[in-house]
């Protein structure tokens, strides 16, 4: 298979257009844990080491542990009407990012992944996906996620109408908000395809920045565009899927193993 057809498959977002649907099976119900205030919240290392506790050997056994991610250093931003487009970070910094797409499958574990591996995420969650439980993903905020937007349906944006794209960003801005009560500044195209009028949109919807990616993950395997290792500064893709502890662990390892820690993308945009 050709390297740009495997990357298409492994991001499972689909580019062809279209909402996203939900999985065949239901995903495993969900009660989202009581959130601490911050003046009874446990240390951020008394939450990994609990977390890590909870894990089964099989999963604990295979988490790495990073260094604290550097000082960020902020990206330029274009000037004019459009908002700033990336798949990589520029920086030499030893950092990449770990971002997490859609949200119709809520893994039972993927909280105490995200608290055990201690390190931050990006979420770009789609409104139609997130709807019939909010509150899990209220909960992998308090974990050290960010929530940003990824319109309301899922549709392929390239070559809609700006009328079209101003609902399904705006509108997916303004739902993430109510839910979260923070609105969201970056903003991941369903499937990375996007146009001109796409970073018009966004930029006019409040929003600084739009994502594509470097390297994406699938059944626990890590594809990747450039070489055979995570870069600095990559930005890497997941999603919200039956294997998530396979798909984060993997990620995790990949960036490991280059040296890299995990840093957070909203850190590195001004």
């Amino acid at each position: 298979m050709a390297t740009s057809a495997l990357l298409a498959v492994a991001a499972g977002c689909s580019a062809a257009g279209g909402s996203s649907s939900a999985p065949a099976s239901p995903s495993p119900s969900y009660e989202a844990p009581p959130v601490t205030t911050p003046s009874t919240a446990a240390p951020a290392t008394d939450t990994r080491q609990a977390a890590l506790a909870a894990l089964p050997p099989a999963l604990r056994n295979r988490i790495p542990q990073f260094p604290p991610a550097p000082a960020p250093t902020k990206v330029t931003l274009p000037a004019g009407n459009a908002a700033g487009w990336f798949s990589r970070v520029p920086t030499d910094q030893k950092i990449a990012f770990i971002t997490i797409d859609d949200g119709w499958v809520k893994h039972p574990q993927a909280l105490r992944l995200l608290q055990a591996a201690n390190v931050p995420t990006t979420l770009f969650l789609e409104v139609n996906a997130i709807k019939d439980n909010p509150a899990y993903f209220k909960a992998l905020e308090s974990a050290g996620a960010t929530i940003e937007d990824h319109t309301i349906s899922h549709p392929n944006l390239k070559g809609k109408s700006y009328a079209f794209q101003k609902s399904e960003i705006c509108g997916g801005a303004d739902r993430l908000a109510a839910y979260y009560g923070r609105r969201p500044v970056l903003f991941r195209p369903p499937g990375g395809t996007h146009d001109a009028t796409t970073l018009r949109v966004v930029k006019d919807c409040g929003m600084k920045a739009a994502f594509y990616w470097k390297e994406t993950t699938d059944h626990g395997v890590v594809f990747y565009q450039e070489g055979k290792t995570v870069k600095p500064g990559d930005i890497i893709l997941m999603h919200f899927r039956p294997r998530f502890p396979d798909d984060f662990l993997a990620v995790l390892n990949a960036i490991h193993k280059a040296g890299l820690t995990p840093a957070r993308l909203e850190d590195y945009i001004p």
